[in-house]
C-alpha cells in the first residue's frame, strides 16, 4: 500500500475542520514521514467523518477531551461505542479504515506512524520486525509516555515557527520506539553507553553551531558519521552531558549573551542572529534558562561592566 502521509491538512477534510490543524513532521530511520497533528473543534460539523486512504500505518491518538458514547467504525460498519476519556491513548490501524461519528466537540493529538518507521526502529536495534500493533479497537490505554511526549510537543505545535527540529526529531523517535516496544512486542536490549570519538564530538558541535536556528535534522548529522539516529543521540548525550536539542539551546543562549555585550545591537536582531524565531521566542527561552529577561540581564551586565571600568 502507498504511504498517504496522513497528517496536517489531510485532517481538515477528514474531520471537516474549519481551520487548518497544526502539525509537525520528522523523517524516520527508514526515511518516511512520522508526524503529530493537533485537531480541535468546539463546534464541529456533525455526521460520519471522512475516510483515510488504506495503508500499512497507524494513528496513535492521545485524547485531550472526554467524548462519551463515541460511535467508532471499522471496515464500513460500527463496531463499538466507547466512552472516551481525556488522557487516554487509542491506537488505530489504517488498514481497517477507522472512522467515527462526529456528534460533539473534540480535541486530540494524533501521531502518524507508518509500519516502515516502526520496523526501522527494530532493524536498528537488531531485533525482529514489529508485527501487528495491539490496537484493541475501542480500548483506551493510560499511557504516561505518550501523554508526556504529547505535552512536550504542544508548545511546538502552538508555535511551529519556533519549533526546534532537533527537539521534534528527538521526541518523535522516542514515541516511535515506545510504541514499537509497548504495543508491537519489540524487545530491545539495554544499549551500551558508548561515547563519540573526540573528533566526532567536535564536528557535531560545529555542525550544530553553524545552524543555530535548528533546521538541521538529527538524521542529517548522524549520517555524516555513518551512525544511526538513536545511537548518535545517545552517544552525543554521553559525550556532552546533554541531548543535541538541549545542547543547541544552551549555545543559543551563550551566543545571545555575547551579542548583548554590544550595546547598540537591538534585541530583535540578537534574537535572529542567535537562532530564535523572533524576539518574543528569545525572551521566553532566555528567561526560562537564565532566570531573568534578556533586557534585565543586559542592563545588569553592562551596568556592572561600566562600574568596574
Amino acid at each position: 500500500m502507498a504511504q498517504s502521509g496522513f497528517h496536517g491538512q489531510k485532517y481538515r477534510e477528514f474531520l471537516r475542520l474549519r481551520e487548518p490543524p497544526s502539525s509537525l513532521t520528522t523523517r524516520s530511520i527508514r526515511g518516511v514521514n512520522v508526524a503529530v497533528t493537533e485537531t480541535r473543534d468546539d463546534n464541529p460539523v456533525h455526521g460520519l467523518c471522512g475516510e483515510i486512504p488504506l495503508e500499512d500505518a497507524y494513528i496513535v491518538s492521545l485524547k485531550l477531551r472526554d467524548y462519551p458514547d463515541c460511535e467508532y467504525w471499522e471496515r464500513g460498519k460500527c463496531v463499538v461505542r466507547p466512552d472516551v476519556k481525556a488522557g487516554t491513548t487509542y491506537l488505530y490501524d489504517l488498514k481497517y479504515n477507522p472512522r467515527f461519528v462526529i456528534e460533539r466537540p473534540f480535541h486530540s493529538l494524533h501521531f502518524y506512524l507508518p509500519a516502515l518507521a516502526l520496523n526501522g526502529v527494530a532493524e536498528e536495534a537488531g531485533a525482529r520486525r514489529v508485527g501487528q500493533l495491539d490496537c484493541q479497537f475501542g480500548t483506551g490505554f493510560r499511557d504516561e509516555i505518550v501523554r508526556n511526549i504529547g505535552a512536550s510537543l504542544m508548545q511546538a505545535l502552538r508555535r511551529p515557527s519556533e519549533a526546534n527540529q532537533l527537539f521534534v526529531d528527538h521526541m518523535m523517535l522516542a514515541l516511535t520506539a515506545h510504541v514499537a516496544e509497548a504495543y508491537g512486542g519489540l524487545h530491545v536490549s539495554k544499549p551500551a553507553r558508548g561515547a563519540l570519538a573526540p573528533w566526532q564530538v567536535r564536528r557535531a558541535c560545529e555542525r550544530l553551531e553553524a545552524n543555530l536556528a535548528g533546521t538541521v535534522s538529527l538524521q542529517q548529522i548522524a549520517a555524516e558519521f555513518d551512525l544511526s539516529v538513536s545511537y548518535f543521540s545517545r552517544a552525543f548525550r554521553v559525550s556532552t552531558g546533554l541531548p543535541p536539542h538541549r545542547w543547541l539551546l544552551r549555545q543559543r543562549v551563550k551566543v545571545a549573551k555575547q551579542l548583548m555585550a554590544i550595546r547598540e545591537l537591538p534585541l530583535s536582531e540578537i534574537a535572529i542572529s542567535a537562532g530564535f524565531a523572533n524576539q518574543s521566542h528569545f525572551t521566553r527561552v532566555f528567561s526560562s534558562a537564565v532566570g531573568v529577561s534578556p533586557g534585565t540581564w543586559r542592563r545588569e551586565k553592562l551596568g556592572s561592566t561600566e562600574a568596574e571600568a
